[in-house]
């Protein structure tokens, strides 16, 4: 295993366990993207992480056939790498943002 798939699926087991892939949670996550300006499309394609991230026109792409699990991690992931302006989201957002990025700390 490579360290990228290593690190990735310590992630994942780590917000297994922290988050509820619900339909709620990804429509949290849709919001706080859109709130920052991001558009979110859900298209068919072939995407090794589940979604893929156009950063001049700020759409991100799902891939509609994946699973609500990979759709949530693929969402998050990029949630985790893109640089949030935070004075435009609530209070809930953003606990809510910053509690996904410190994932990555407690690796």
């Amino acid at each position: 295993m490579t360290c990228l798939a290593e690190k990735l699926s310590r992630i994942f087991l780590f917000l297994f366990m922290s988050l509820n892939y619900t339909q709620h949670t990804l429509e949290k996550l849709e919001q706080i993207l859109k709130v920052l300006n991001y558009r979110v499309r859900y298209e068919k394609g072939n995407f090794k992480t589940g979604a893929c991230l156009l950063q001049s026109s700020r759409v991100v792409v799902v891939n509609k056939f994946s699973n609500i699990e990979s759709k949530i991690n693929a969402l998050v992931l990029l949630l985790q790498q893109i640089k949030a302006d935070e004075s435009l989201l609530d209070e809930k957002q953003t606990q809510f943002l910053y509690s996904l990025k410190q994932t990555t700390l407690q690796l």
